[in-house]
Formats: structure tokens, sequence, C-alpha cells
């Protein structure tokens, strides 16, 4: 039976005066108006782009970028090279610098987070003073002042700081490395060493199970390192050694050959990692403080050194 006018006016009317009802509805409509808004505004937009000539497509990220970037390591890029590539290679040294990045600053954070809370009051000074004072200035400043230092306080390429004997180069061109350059027999090695990763993980699990239930303690670190470095070491002889280094040389104005860190990249990095470290050590801190101080009594009328302590007993709760 086809519902009566009065009636669907009843069941709308109640629809509005139920409060739950009456909210999903003015957000439905709400919602409705902005799309209509935003579509009128994308045909305005390409009626306009029509009538000067232009197309509304994503054809130009085959356009020729016609700008240089520095720093590609992962694939090759030139100013001829299409604005896709271009977007490519700026999301690889993205990823590269928050990679690298994160690594930095959780290690220099946690570090802070523990001279935060030293009873040798000069540390514990010096720290608090480096973390107020760079986490209060922007972070674009710290880019730029250490970017500034690198340009203007390095010297020039032909003048560039010998570290290691010829192999590591230092300038304001740049930090140069010898470049890894893997033979055949490598991609052996490398599954020998997740093996060897895999295994690790699974006996630290067990270590773990079988401190909870007898109490035991494993050197889990050590054999672990073992493990690791002696299996892969192994895997790398039997294999011949495949693997070689690219030396960076001076050859004219700059150098040729390994991996250049461009003062663009460590100005990123480092500013980046000390910056963001500040407030991770104080949440380090933070969380070393919510500990019970009955947890650290306890430990130490259990005769354990401060340093076990705080490796076993007040850090794993605060992580």
């Amino acid at each position: 039976m086809t519902p009566t006018r009065s009636e669907t006016n009843n069941l709308l009317l109640r629809l509005w005066r139920n409060q739950e009802s009456r909210a999903v509805i003015i957000q439905i409509v709400t919602m409705a108006v902005l799309f209509v808004f935003i579509a009128l505004i994308a045909r305005n937009i390409v009626i306009n782009l029509a009538a000067v000539g232009k197309e509304f497509s994503f054809n130009f990220l085959m356009w020729p970028a016609a700008y240089d970037i520095t720093f590609s390591p992962f694939i090759e890029y030139t100013n001829q090279s299409t604005h896709l590539r271009a977007a490519t290679v700026g999301a690889l040294n993205t990823l590269l610098v928050a990679f690298f990045g994160i690594i930095l600053a959780s290690i220099l954070g946690f570090t802070l987070g523990i001279l935060r809370l030293s009873s040798n009051w000069l540390v514990n000074r010096i720290a608090y003073v480096f973390l107020e004072f760079m986490r209060n200035v922007p972070v674009l400043i710290h880019i730029l002042a250490l970017y500034s230092l690198i340009v203007v306080l390095l010297p020039p390429a032909k003048k560039a700081i010998n570290i290691g004997d010829g192999t590591f180069f230092l300038s304001n061109r740049g930090f140069y490395v010898p470049s890894p350059v893997f033979e055949s027999g490598a991609g052996i090695v490398g599954v020998v060493l997740i093996i060897a990763i895999v295994c690790v993980i699974l006996f630290k699990r067990w270590a773990k199970k079988v401190q909870n239930e007898t109490g035991k303690i494993y050197p889990v670190f050590w054999i672990s390192t073992a493990v690791i470095v002696g299996t892969t070491g192994i895997a790398f002889l039997a294999t011949g050694m495949p693997l070689s280094w690219d030396i960076p040389v001076l050859k004219g104005f700059n150098f040729k050959g390994g991996m250049a860190l461009k003062p663009e990249f460590l100005a990123l990095w480092l500013a980046l990692s000390y910056y963001t470290a500040c407030f991770i050590a104080e949440i380090v801190r933070a969380g070393i403080l919510a500990v019970s101080h009955g947890q650290t009594e306890a430990a130490r009328a259990m005769g354990l050194r401060p340093n076990r302590t705080l490796q076993l007993i007040v850090i794993p709760q605060a992580l």
C-alpha cells in the first residue's frame, strides 16, 4: 500500500524532531552543498582553462622538468627528465632523509632524555640548555644556519679535508664516501644475513619466554651478535668476498666516483634530527619520571646495580 502524502510528511517531521536523526540529516545536507560548491568551482576552472586553450589533465607530468636536482642517489635524473620523474626523485629523497633522520633523532633523543636526569649537575644543565634553546628556535632557521655553516666554513673540493687516508673527503661540495659495488654472490650473502636476523628474533623471543618461566637469563645480545656476524662472515668468505668499493677521486674541480652526501642533505638530516631529538628527549624524560620510585627501590633491595636497574626495570616501563 502506497503511503499517503500526510503520512510521508509525518514521518519526515518525526525524523526532524528526533535529535540523532536531525544531526544526520544536517550533516548529509551540508556535505551535499559542499560537493555541489566544489563541482561548480571545478566546472568554472575547466571552462576558463578551455577559454585560454588549456586542458585540465595530468599530461604536464610527461613534459620536461627543465630544472636540476643535485641529489638523486636512487634513479638517474637530468633537467630534461619529466616532471613525474622529478616528483619521484623528490619523494625518494624525502623518504631517505626521513629514514636516517628517524634513526639519528631516536638515538639522540633517548640519550639526551637520559642525560636530563643525570645526577651530575654539569651534564644535567648542559642537556637542559641545549634542549630548551634548540626546540624553541624554528626548524627552518636550524636548516638554513647549518647549511650556511657547511657551505661557508668547509674548504672547497681541491682542499677537502682528508679522512681515513684518502678514503673519505669533506668539503663544501659534500661528504664523499666509498660506494659499495656488489659482485656475483652478494645475493647469497644477503639471504644468509636475512636468515640470521630471523633466527635471532626467534631466539630472543624464546630466551624471553624462558626468563619469564624459569628466571634464567641468556646473553641475548652477545649470542645474537655472534650469530649475525659469524654466519654472514662465513658466507661472505665462502662466496669469495663479492664486495668491492668505488673510492672517490679528485678530478678537476670536483670528486668522481664514490657516493656524495650533498650539503643540502646533510643540513636537512642533521637539523631535523637534533631538532626532533629535543622533543623525543622530553618524552623519554617524562616516561622515566612516570615510573614509580618504588620500582627503583625494589630493584636496589634485590641487589641490582644502578645501570642494571635502569636497563631492566626503568627503561622498559618508560618505553
